[in-house]
């Protein structure tokens, strides 16, 4: 905390900080703990009627009165982390988006608008890289009328959490009655020991999705579109794992460069436990190593304990975490 020369705890920070990253010191009113103090770092996202907004690393927001401030500094972006490869988080969007294409897509400004027939959201959502071009607000309407043309639900997808991501953007959708409907994160960590977690041993691989692969697939009737957004990508292998009937596991991985982004690791629920998954991502990993890649990249929900700790072990850490904002419904807003 910022404390000035006498020893007493300042104020360094106003309104006119809007969009930087804080730390925060206010007083602890719960009366829930015995700590005086409670300690808040993240983005200040706005500052209105005596109240503050931090968004927090995980997109959590945190409304702090003015008048509850006890101390508050500027602080600098979180330093790269020791473990896992270095990467900026628009690198890091841009390569995720080259492993799950649209079928369809159209610029607005440097935002960029997806669709897919509605297979998954990732696809079928706003990737927002800089100004749209034009005021948010006609941003929004042009947002809502593209995917309402579609006949589609208009997703954002945002970041929170590392340098250039868009806390300030999360707030000001919720402030308009987006509503947050997932948050995940995406993890990267170094590509080798990932394969030298297991020989990958009976891994077959392929550059199609075949019958089998997709009977192990969690999404079934996959259609056509379907089918083109797993085929997308620079460098794109499937992995299967033979089973009694459906595979006894599977996976997808995408090779961009130096970056090999993991997806669709799935194990029969009879088999797991017996290091399925990391035999099939052992065996991906040899093939992204042969085109050259050095890194990963992977996308985990943030209550996917299983797989939290499964990529936590093989070296993994998060690098931030992303959110789908869904539009306002206004279907009901008229008598």
């Amino acid at each position: 905390m910022e404390i000035s020369a006498a020893g007493r705890l300042v104020v360094r920070i106003s309104a006119a900080d809007v969009g930087k990253r804080v730390s925060v010191r206010r007083l602890d009113e719960t009366g829930v703990t015995q700590e005086k103090f409670t300690d808040t770092v993240g983005v200040l996202t706005s500052w209105d009627d005596g109240v503050l907004l931090i968004t927090r690393r995980d997109g959590e927001n945190v409304r702090i009165p003015e008048s509850a401030l006890v101390a508050g500094k500027i602080v600098p972006a979180e330093p790269a982390r020791r473990r896992g490869p270095a990467a900026s988080y628009e690198e890091l969007a841009r390569i995720a988006a080259r492993g799950w294409q649209p079928v369809e897509s159209e610029h607005l400004g440097e935002w960029e608008l997806r669709a897919a027939s509605g297979f998954t959201r990732r696809a079928n959502s706003v990737l927002p890289l800089g100004d749209p071009g034009v005021p948010l607000d006609e941003a929004l309407t042009a947002v809502r009328r593209w995917y309402g043309d579609r006949g589609l639900p208009a997703y954002i997808q945002t970041a929170t959490g590392a340098a250039g991501t868009q806390e300030v953007l999360c707030a000001e959708l919720e402030a308009r009655g987006w509503t947050r409907e997932v948050t995940a994160e995406l993890w990267t960590g170094a590509l080798a020991p990932v394969a030298d977690r297991s020989p990958g041993e009976g891994v077959v691989l392929s550059q199609e999705a075949d019958a089998d692969w997709l009977a192990r697939y969690q999404r079934k009737g996959v259609s056509e579109v379907a089918l083109r957004v797993l085929g997308s990508g620079p460098s794109v292998w499937f992995a299967t794992v033979p089973g009694e009937g459906a595979p006894a596991a599977i996976g997808r991985c995408v090779v961009d460069g130096r970056w090999a982004g993991f997806a669709a690791v799935e194990v029969d629920p009879a088999l797991r436990r017996r290091g399925l998954a990391s035999t099939v991502m052992a065996a991906l990993a040899q093939r992204a190593l042969d085109e050259g890649a050095s890194a990963a990249w992977l996308q985990v929900e943030s209550d996917n304990a299983g797989a939290r700790a499964l990529y936590a072990g093989m070296g993994f850490t998060a690098h931030h975490a992303y959110h789908h904002y869904r539009e306002p419904d206004v279907s009901g807003a008229a008598g």
